[in-house]
């Protein structure tokens, strides 16, 4: 009788729950990121963060291991594969880093009535950062209302009460780190309706 509730007690009676480690810069488990397409920089990650796993995964004995039971003709294709995708991925990351550094941010200083201003700020999502966390940061920095608004275009600005396009621009070139050439400032004023 003991030895049965021993067994019992040993066994649990409700399937247990797996810890499965997801990639920081994929989102997909490690065993997949090879399918993405940061192949590169989550075998940079997998090795800082977790280093037993990276050594389970791609030490020259697992990988040796893994082409042994190809072909011939199936290691020369995988060898191919893998050649294209380190290539578009470096196409890829040398293209995102040219459009940031093209990108231009623009500051523009509206005149709502006689003495008061908006400031909106445009392109700021080229260059890596979250409006909604910017507009928020910028809230609290200004003490005024800030938010995100679409344009008549269909991207988005962020829009902060007041005049502090001053302010925004230190901000955005020594925080955001944003080159001083791609920042402009422009001032808008309302046409007075006839």
């Amino acid at each position: 009788m003991a030895s049965e509730a021993a067994a019992t007690e040993a066994v649990p009676s409700e399937p247990q729950a797996r810890h499965i480690v997801y990639c920081g810069v994929c989102t997909l488990p490690p065993e997949y990121c090879e399918f993405g397409g940061t192949a590169k920089k989550c075998k940079e990650w997998l090795e800082k963060n977790h280093p037993d796993m990276h050594e389970r995964l791609y030490s020259e004995e697992a990988v040796a291991a893994t082409l042994s039971t190809l072909s011939v003709e199936a290691q020369k294709r995988a060898a191919k594969d893998t050649q294209k995708k380190e290539a578009k991925a470096a196409a890829a990351e040398a293209k995102a880093a040219e459009t940031k550094a093209q990108a231009q941010v623009l500051i523009k200083r509206v005149e709502r009535n006689k003495r008061k201003y908006v400031t909106a700020v445009s392109g700021l999502e080229a260059h890596g950062m979250d409006l909604k966390k910017v507009a928020k940061e910028w809230g609290k920095k200004f003490a005024t209302g800030s938010s995100v608004t679409k344009t008549a275009s269909g991207g988005e600005e962020v829009v902060v009460q007041g005049d502090n396009s001053d302010e925004i621009f230190d901000w955005v070139v020594d925080v955001a780190g944003v080159p001083e050439a791609n920042v402009d400032c422009i001032e808008d004023k309302k046409k007075k309706a006839t």
